[in-house]
């Protein structure tokens, strides 16, 4: 404990004498502790970790860091206990980020797909890898279902520290804005970091897209990554690759003069098949998973395995073997004659770049679920609304999460921006119940119609306040289909 002292620069208060107890791990949920644990509570949004403190003790904590004082353990003081979290983990599991090459993802959309294609380069390139994103944390004998896009820090360099005892060489890691403002990622090295595009989202939390920017900005310095990958299609990708101090990657499907182009698209209900023209050569990649913006964000995790010094050829092809990412145009068949997709599209960004390419899917209608998800940017509602309604034959608008909100207003705000679009051919529908709009659904499906449940992706969990209630969009949208199967064959 005298060493974490000394690390934090602080002094032990409660119980001097505990300086010589033995600290075997660090942890900030209390409900995960272990004996011998050091425990960070964290102040948060609606409680402060010290709410919790009896619950630590019980599990065996033997000291807190925190910014007040516990009331029966001994507590090391430190006025920013986020800020000094991150470090103080990776210097507690020896640094682990600077023992294995760690490739970061981050932008607004994209980051999951991105992150998986980065995991599947790095396995066909011989690396032991490990993957830490918002479907999953897997490696060797590990693989869990996050609660977050990126963990809190003791997680994070916990799991960086495992990586490390099981040999693992390389990690691709997603990077949210949220984790960069609140430190999880601090006491993080990255060998790249990769940017996939910036669009209307978490304003709610930033405030503006000049403070968005600069969260992910600042993953691009010296002291973060040795290298970036970017791709400049993007305005804020554009911006980023000017002014950033790091060794600097461009990618993109519009300049041939940046570091790695792809040219030769051709997108359709099969996949997409592109050349890629790199410093290493050129290479044809063929994706079975769906969507032409899979085909930016494959470039931009080839771009940032080159980066990396991998291997070009071997990337690609494991990119180009991936069967798609969880949540993301994943497919859910169940004998239907129509092509039935979960994806996680939750802001009009990632609508206007995908509702296009499956409006081209359908023969007949295309039908659209969505919501609004509770406590989260109120400006973007009715542009998903206006979005749906634009390329949508059917929207059946549905609670998502509501979590603290009233799950009529949140519907209300995206059925107004879907009535601003006047086309008679366009059907409307509130159907609050998910599992009932589902049924909706498939109900009004037929041979050639395309329907996609749209905003949840793999999220488990509807959060009604304090009620939570399991609901998995591909299990429930798969068991809609089943039911209504008799109908239909």
């Amino acid at each position: 404990m005298a060493d974490l002292a000394r690390r934090l620069g602080t002094g032990i208060v409660g119980d001097p004498a505990a300086a010589g107890l033995a600290v075997t791990g660090i942890g900030d949920d209390s409900r995960t502790l272990a004996a011998g644990d050091a425990y960070v509570a964290l102040p948060g949004e609606h409680r402060h970790g010290l709410d919790f403190e009896e619950q630590a003790a019980a599990a065996g904590a033997v000291v807190v860091v925190s910014d007040r004082p516990a009331r029966t353990l001994p507590t090391l003081l430190t006025a920013t206990p986020r800020a000094e979290v991150g470090p103080l983990a990776a210097w507690f599991h020896g640094s682990p980020s600077h023992r294995l090459s760690v490739l970061g993802v981050t932008g607004t959309n994209g980051k999951t797909s991105t992150a998986h294609f980065v995991d599947a380069g790095l396995t066909a390139t011989g690396a032991s890898s490990g993957l830490i994103c918002g479907t999953c944390i897997r490696g060797p004998g590990l693989d869990v279902v996050p609660e977050r896009t990126t963990p809190e820090a003791t997680t994070l360099q916990r799991t960086l520290a495992h990586f490390v005892r099981e040999g693992v060489g390389a990690c691709a890691m997603e990077v949210s804005s949220h984790a960069v403002v609140q430190h999880r990622v601090d006491g993080t090295r990255y060998h790249v970091m990769a940017f996939t595009n910036l669009g209307h989202d978490h304003l709610d939390y930033h405030g503006s897209m000049e403070q968005y920017f600069a969260a992910k900005a600042a993953m691009f310095t010296p002291d973060r990554t040795a290298a970036a990958a970017i791709d400049i299609d993007d305005p804020y990708g554009a911006r980023l690759a000017a002014t950033t101090r790091v060794a600097t990657w461009t990618c993109s499907l519009r300049h041939p003069a940046a570091d790695v182009y792809a040219d030769r698209i051709e997108c359709d209900g099969a996949g997409s098949r592109f050349v890629v023209h790199s410093p290493s050569g050129d290479v044809a990649v063929a994706l079975t998973t769906l969507g032409p913006h899979q085909v930016a964000n494959a470039v931009v995790a080839l771009t940032a395995l080159l980066a990396d010094g991998r291997d070009v050829e071997a990337a690609a092809a494991g990119i180009a073997a991936m069967h798609g990412v969880p949540g993301r145009c994943e497919p859910v068949w169940a004998g239907q004659r129509y092509l039935a997709l979960v994806d996680y599209m939750h802001n009009p960004h990632w609508q206007r770049a995908l509702l296009p390419y499956l409006r081209t899917l359908a023969s007949g209608r295309l039908i659209l679920v969505l919501g609004a998800r509770g406590c989260r940017d109120h400006t973007k509602r009715a542009p998903l609304g206006r979005a749906a309604a634009e390329y949508a034959d059917l929207v059946v608008v549905t609670d998502d999460s509501p979590e603290d909100e009233d799950p009529a207003a949140l519907r209300a705000a995206v059925l107004a921006g879907a009535h601003e679009v006047r086309d008679p051919h366009t059907r409307v529908v509130e159907i609050p119940d998910r599992r009932t709009a589902f049924d909706e659904a498939v109900t009004a499906a037929g041979p050639g119609d395309v329907v996609v449940v749209a905003g949840r992706g793999t999220d488990p969990v509807q959060r009604f306040g304090s009620r939570v209630v399991r609901f998995d969009d591909h299990a429930q949208l798969h068991g809609a289909i089943v039911a209504d199967r008799p109908r239909t064959r």
